[in-house]
């Protein structure tokens, strides 16, 4: 695979980034893409390993046939890579923007600290394909007469619908907002991945066949079961949206928010939306983040692009070793001190750090009062501070799905955690016609995963619906 020699002749090279003095200035993207003849020299890098971890399953959820494009690339085919990419991956274009590349931790060159610039590479094939008109609608030649109900737009519905429509079925999406996208439009910033890669995938949809049903929050402004009636099958694919709540002291003083409306409020902005609610914004503010994943980390970015005057991220973990025992973890995802881009342009970042309490002057927040902890994650006595606050966001993850309405009204079993109970071969739910996929009957997750599930669920519903099914898992 790729140039025999190449990964001892070519040194790893990623895409760069405008620097963070310029980037806070705006919300687009701002990674710079590779020449096309060095994407090709970072291609012919994939060695011909034996093993390729990268594509398994402990390297890419959706199962990429990495060397294999990797290869088409450096041979200057890239039509043909992107027709081999997206036989795996729906929307690639996502992928290469906002996955953190397990398939670069699983790559055997990572045992040098050197992997092949996987992500670089599955951007660029993307990002050609629709420059070059070779993402075209795929509609299905024949109709198989059965309709399919997919309750949310997020990845593993946009996934499960695509394929769905090209096997013959007709297929209904129902969103409650008044777009399309899910956690990928309203929950991403712009500055990871700008929207109109979203509005081109619906409308490459729409041509397959696919029927995009806006503001209908199903459980509340239609039943469920008028769904279940009206269908052969019905798909619940609508996230992990309860946050974990710290239900700190002081917690409800003006100020505090959960993470997600903070986000979902900027990207309504940017996307010129009205923001209905009271404006959440971080300009001329000392912002404290409480939480240390992506949440958390978009939370910080979002923060410096309006004008915040300090971000400090607290992080109950110890810090990380900066490198990991590669004989010990890999081709596994390994613990190590990572940084990304949001926190790259000036987050203060406090580790081993216990988030006590709120504290505030006349019902409005003015420090998170904080403590050193233990290797237990404990309190230390005698190491409580606090820290200056006018804005603090709660980033710290989401628990399960909201129960309200539309679970409620299913009937579905749930599992231990509060996910709808649902297995990875079926997908099926404890109630007939009814399907789970994504965050949803996972929990909280990648994009990635969420693709992988959506294609899954579709090859499990085809399957049943038909007795049999040609859509791969």
């Amino acid at each position: 695979m790729g140039k025999v020699t190449g990964f001892l002749e070519i040194d790893r090279r990623e895409q760069k980034y405008q620097p963070a003095s310029d980037r806070i200035r705006h919300f687009r993207e701002f990674t710079l893409p590779l020449p096309d003849a060095e994407v090709e020299n970072q291609a012919s890098r994939c060695m011909d390993c034996g093993i390729p971890f990268c594509h398994g399953s402990t390297g890419c959820p959706v199962n990429n046939q990495i060397p294999d494009w990797n290869d088409l690339v450096y041979r200057n085919e890239w039509e043909e890579a992107a027709r081999n990419l997206h036989s795996t991956n729906n929307f690639p274009e996502f992928t290469g923007r906002i996955c953190p590349a397990p398939c670069e931790e699983a790559c055997t060159l990572n045992l040098e600290d050197v992997p092949v610039t996987i992500k670089t590479v599955e951007q660029a094939i993307a990002d050609k394909a629709w420059k070059k008109g070779w993402i075209k609608p795929e509609p299905a030649a024949v109709k198989t007469g059965k309709k399919v109900a997919i309750i949310g737009s997020g990845p593993a519905g946009l996934a499960a619908a695509q394929q769905l429509a090209r096997a013959g079925h007709d297929v209904h999406v129902y969103e409650r907002e008044p777009k399309a996208g899910g956690l990928l439009r309203y929950g991403i910033p712009d500055f990871k991945m700008e929207k109109h890669h979203i509005d081109r995938r619906v409308k490459q949809m729409e041509a397959e066949g696919v029927t995009f049903h806006y503001n209908e929050n199903i459980g509340v402004v239609r039943p469920l079961q008028e769904l279940l009636d009206g269908h052969d099958a019905v798909l619940l694919a609508g996230g992990s949206e309860a946050p974990r709540d710290p239900g700190l002291p002081g917690q409800e003083m003006e100020g505090v928010h959960f993470a997600m409306p903070y986000l979902v409020q900027s990207n309504r902005r940017e996307s010129d939306e009205p923001v209905n609610e009271i404006p959440i914004l971080a300009g001329g503010k000392h912002v404290v983040v409480v939480g240390g994943g992506d949440t958390a980390s978009d939370c910080v970015g979002t923060a410096f692009r309006q004008g915040a005057l300090s971000v400090t991220q607290l992080d109950i973990r110890a810090v990380p070793p900066m490198k990991e025992d590669k004989l010990a973890v890999w081709p596994f995802w390994p613990t190590k001190f990572r940084t990304s881009s949001s926190q790259a342009e000036g987050a203060e970042r406090e580790f081993a750090c216990a988030t006590l309490g709120i504290e505030g002057r006349n019902g409005r927040v003015t420090g998170v009062k904080c403590a050193r902890v233990d290797a237990k994650r404990q309190p230390i006595p005698g190491t409580e501070f606090v820290l200056r606050a006018d804005l603090v966001f709660l980033a710290i993850g989401f628990a399960h799905p909201l129960f309200a309405g539309l679970i409620e009204q299913s009937g579905a079993a749930l599992d231990k955690r509060g996910n709808v109970k649902a297995d990875e071969e079926a997908y099926a739910t404890s109630v007939p016609k009814l399907y789970a996929a994504g965050d949803m009957r996972r929990g909280q997750s990648l994009v990635v995963w969420a693709i992988r599930e959506g294609r899954q669920a579709a090859h499990a519903i085809d399957k049943d619906l038909m007795g049999a099914t040609t859509l791969p898992r």
